[in-house]
């Protein structure tokens, strides 16, 4: 019976190292959005998490709190494992004959140690972690109620080495966590690159990754070159606008006077259908609507905000000399994140001959 305590004692002792292990793993790798869109949907244990990794100094105490409880459940372990353990096993090494005592409770105790060990470091940090960032929403949740309250225990132990802690950082220059850590787009891809097999499927990893490379995708990169680009002259009658279009897979075409590096508006043809269905006779300069340019070297991010500035779906690219080479329209950077994209007009096409 005494032996069936001692192993229950370990368990619990081994099981409360787990706990703090993956309260830590689980805090730090918890999404905050999850945790934030749980809390509000009325989640209590959510509510309870959200504060805690909201908030840097909050974070700070409870990774603090989660590693006085791995220190002390591990001391504890060893030394209670040893106590417990070590006289029984030196009794049964020494009955076998040829041991002296000393020797006897030395293979007992380094036995016992590296046993204790083994179980500690697999049962009580490696599984506990593998758990906790598989799974960190849920892992958070759970464990942090138990570790919250056993923070109220360990609060002036907490208070001194936390704050031990933060007075070496201070004493070298260091400043404490008052922000959380933003990570760069060249970071974020670079984890999402070393990540394994997780809650992204492969192709949700992917679109992230061409979504964080935007930034250094280039309008160049993009565009439909200059020798692709359909446009309108300022002075075709509204009749011949309309069957161009008519004819065209396009919705959209730059209005030129001579070439194209003299643009100065988009037609769109829903305008002219418009503009016939009501029988008055217009001219295309009527119907014009802004054309924004671009320089071939600004980056598809930036072309996007000046996209929805001026609410186009469409821009030309120019040189230094302000001549145009190319076209890059909205779908082209769709497609640059969500692969190419069909329409009602014609299925996917290749790059080159994408939809204007």
């Amino acid at each position: 019976m005494a032996i069936v305590t001692i192993f229950i004692a370990l368990a619990l002792l081994v099981a409360a190292n787990a706990l703090y292990v993956a309260g830590e793993f689980a805090a730090i790798a918890v999404p905050r959005s999850r945790i934030r869109a749980l809390a509000e949907a009325g989640n209590k244990r959510a509510r309870r998490v959200l504060p805690i990794v909201d908030s840097p100094h909050q974070l700070d105490r409870y990774i603090a709190g989660c590693q006085i409880g791995i220190t002390l459940s591990s001391l504890v372990l060893g030394a209670y494992g040893e106590q417990a353990l070590a006289p029984g096993l030196a009794r049964a090494i020494g009955s076998l004959g040829g041991w002296e005592t000393a020797a006897a409770h030395s293979a007992a105790f380094v036995t016992v140690l590296v046993g204790l060990s083994i179980v500690q470091m697999v049962l009580g940090e490696l599984v506990p972690k593998a758990l906790a960032l598989q799974f960190p929403d849920r892992a958070a949740m759970l464990t942090a109620p138990p570790i919250a309250w056993s923070m109220r225990v360990f609060a002036p132990l907490i208070w001194v080495f936390n704050g031990s802690g933060l007075a070496v950082l201070r004493a070298l220059g260091v400043r404490g966590p008052t922000e959380r850590h933003v990570h760069s787009p060249a970071e974020l891809d670079h984890m999402l690159s070393e990540g394994g097999d997780g809650a992204l499927a492969p192709e949700e990893r992917r679109r992230l990754r061409r979504a964080l490379q935007l930034s250094s995708r280039r309008a160049g990169d993009l565009m439909i070159p200059r020798d692709g680009i359909v446009a309108i002259e300022l002075g075709t009658p509204l009749d011949e606008a309309a069957r161009i279009g008519s004819e065209r897979p396009y919705t959209r075409f730059p209005v030129h006077r001579g070439d194209i590096d003299t643009a100065i508006g988009i037609l769109h043809t829903k305008d002219v259908v418009r503009a016939q269905g009501r029988g008055t006779p217009r001219a295309v300069a009527d119907l014009l609507r802004p054309i924004v340019r671009v320089p071939f070297d600004a980056s598809a991010e930036r072309v996007l905000v000046m996209m929805r500035e001026h609410r186009a779906a469409q821009a030309l690219v120019v040189d230094t000399q302000d001549r145009v080479v190319g076209l890059v329209t909205l779908r082209d950077l769709l497609a640059d994140v969500f692969g190419a994209l069909a329409d009602e007009f014609k299925s996917a096409p290749p790059r080159r001959k994408r939809a204007q």
